[in-house]
């Protein structure tokens, strides 16, 4: 597709505009409290929608959208946003109070204060890894990914370095104010243009064939089961009941509905609770009462979310599987290269032995050929293929297909190549915009989604840098460093941080990580349990030994890494709940055998007022029981 000269000069202004007024109110930052809190002088509205700007980006719109499109998940995915309104109500009144009185830069500076030096140390370097590593890394690939379908001239890898040197320019010249400024802006656009995106999807399932690419009318009608003459209103009410159900079966390796009792809290927590580069925002808020009125207003606005990023999602597939099935197998970080080597072997498996797995989608789309690749993998094995038992599926005989080979010679588990997919879940939303977005308009929905993802990267980078700069840099290579100085080195580490990501993130499209929403999400558990587990204890148990603080966070990845390689059928978010449950029972029988003989107290800072809004409070609960009545209507 491409765009046309209205669009790119929309799409040029707009970013132009809102990088050089978040630059504009950045200007005259003369130490590190200005470049990395904002001088500590955010307003609540500043707040609100920095938070949900720093949040909303490609994760959703293309990762979460992705999600939401496949038959296994559809509307249930929306629970990271609707547990997300409950998580930061509780936030404000139950966390925020303590992290603003105690006048912190870094979430792991409160370790220092409640544990001990190397707890903070250790938690500043999971950070720091995981933001580099996983975050970063998933929001430029998603953000590459957004953007391919408008620049097909590109591939994931050089889009991937565009998006990523944008930001780090970005950031790197202006803090955290400018981050904030910037995402006022581009919370409100983004939130506009997923709304015009879902009006416009709905105009497409009501008139398909008023709109270029789609399905064929008869094939959408046979897919919602629905007549001919149905209305828009019946197909949605068919789409509700095949796809917007928040409770999946205990058996989904997704988000089973007993997750929701407690493992997706445990992320929920750790990102807005907990995260550096979220809580970042409200740590330089003017006040505890700004603070609160700035995390209630972003927790209303989650409950919006769903409706122009999920929704629009499922519509998708009913509208472009076709298209989403075409670049799973064309796509060269996709099925493409595996398909070519398969072509050019499958005579003569022994002149390029290679396993091939596959996934259902791709089963249900190309049955032949799936039986094709599973007598392939035979022969390189050099393995019969086993007749299928009860209850199995061709997935299931081509995998034992696959152990067998690589029980009889281990070095064929080296050649084993990425699983070829049905079904291109993560182009759901950027083929809305392809083929829904007329001219002019384009240009605003691609800016709104480019600078929300830059928006995302800066709130990332900014965070990265304020840790590794404050907990790191400062106190373990240079305690006098200047403010000068301190502020250089943040902008440092940005390039760096962006390296990384723009290396690993191309790697992402390996239908192994299951999507990139799922990349995130996974890797986090590596650090997640025993993070929220330690502050638990360091906020609500006072009699909590020093101790626990590193012992939290080393059994984390221990736990939490034995379950995910030992237990890979096991939900991660219930892995999570396990992982959480073993920290804290340990932690507990640790304070209990040695408890501390009477509770830390904490630094109290002068500089902000700490009285707390009762507003916010009334809001708050208004937010949770929306939140519940959702889940009644969707369950």
């Amino acid at each position: 597709m491409e765009l046309a000269t209205i669009d790119i000069v929309i799409f040029v202004v707009f970013l132009v505009a809102v990088i050089a007024i978040g630059l504009w109110k950045s200007r005259g930052e003369t130490d590190s409290e200005d470049y990395f809190l904002a001088g500590r002088g955010l307003n609540w509205w500043l707040i609100g929608f920095s938070l949900i700007a720093a949040n909303i980006s490609a994760e959703q719109f293309v990762g979460m959208s992705g999600a939401a499109a496949k038959d296994s998940i559809g509307l249930a995915v929306a629970s990271y946003e609707w547990c997300a309104a409950i998580t930061l109500v509780v936030v404000a009144f139950c966390f925020l109070p303590t992290f603003l009185r105690s006048g912190i830069f870094t979430i792991p500076q409160f370790l220092e204060h409640r544990f001990d030096h190397a707890s903070r140390t250790v938690m500043s370097l999971l950070m720091v890894i995981i933001l580099a590593g996983v975050t970063i890394t998933a929001v430029i690939y998603m953000g590459a990914k957004a953007l391919n379908p408008l620049f097909e001239d590109l591939g994931i890898m050089e889009l991937s370095w565009i998006v990523g040197i944008a930001a780090a320019v970005y950031v790197a010249a202006g803090g955290l104010k400018a981050c904030a400024w910037a995402d006022l802006i581009q919370g409100t656009a983004l939130i506009a243009g997923g709304a015009v995106i879902m009006v416009l999807s709905f105009m497409a399932l009501d008139k398909p064939a008023d709109f270029e690419g789609t399905n064929a009318v008869a094939t959408i009608n046979t897919s919602l089961d629905v007549s001919e003459t149905a209305t828009v209103g019946e197909k949605f009410a068919s789409l509700k009941e095949q796809k917007m159900h928040m409770a999946l079966p205990r058996t989904s390796t997704f988000l089973p509905w007993t997750a929701l009792l407690l493992g997706i809290w445990i992320p929920n927590f750790y990102y807005w609770g907990l995260n550096q580069y979220i809580m970042q925002r409200t740590l330089g808020a003017k006040g505890l009462a700004d603070g609160q009125k700035g995390v209630v207003f972003a927790a209303g606005m989650k409950l919006i979310i769903p409706f122009i990023v999920c929704v629009p999602g499922i519509i998708a597939f009913t509208l472009y599987s076709d298209k989403m099935a075409e670049s799973a197998m064309d796509s060269p970080q996709l099925n493409g290269p595996v398909m070519e080597r398969f072509e050019a072997t499958k005579a003569n498996p022994a002149s390029d032995p290679m396993l091939i797995p596959y996934d259902a989608d791709f089963v249900e789309l190309h049955p032949q050929l799936a039986l094709d690749i599973t007598k392939f993998n035979a022969a390189v094995g050099d393995v019969a293929v086993p007749a299928a038992e009860e209850g199995q599926t061709v997935v299931d005989v081509n995998d034992a297909v696959i152990k067998a080979a690589v029980d009889e010679n281990k070095e064929l588990g080296k050649v084993k190549t990425q699983t070829l997919i049905g079904y291109d879940y993560d182009n759901a939303f950027p083929l809305l915009i392809r083929y829904l977005t007329p001219q002019g308009l384009r240009g605003f929905v691609v800016a709104a989604l480019m600078g929300a993802v830059i928006s995302s990267l800066a709130s990332m980078l900014n965070a990265a840098s304020t840790i590794f700069t404050m907990d790191i840099y400062r106190e373990w290579f240079h305690k006098n460093a200047s403010q000068k100085r301190l502020i250089w080195v943040g902008r440092i580490c940005v390039p760096i941080c962006v390296v990384i990501g723009c290396v690993i993130a191309p790697k992402l499209a390996d239908p192994k990580f299951a999507g990139a929403f799922a990349y995130i999400q996974e890797f986090q558990g590596f650090v997640s349990p025993g993070i929220l587990t330690i502050f638990l204890f360091g906020l609500f148990v006072p009699w909590a030994p020093r101790i626990c603080g590193v012992l939290g966070l080393i059994l984390s990845p221990i736990i939490y890494g034995a379950l995910f390689f030992g237990a890979p059928d096991i939900a991660f978010l219930n892995r999570m709940a396990i992982t959480v449950g073993a920290i804290a029972a340990i932690l507990l029988i640790v304070t209990l055998i040695k408890p501390l003989k009477e509770p830390i107290k904490l630094p109290e800072q002068t500089k902000i007022p700490m009285h707390s809004s009762k507003g916010a409070l009334v809001v708050g609960v208004i937010v949770c029981i929306a939140t519940v009545a959702l889940y009644v209507v969707f369950w």
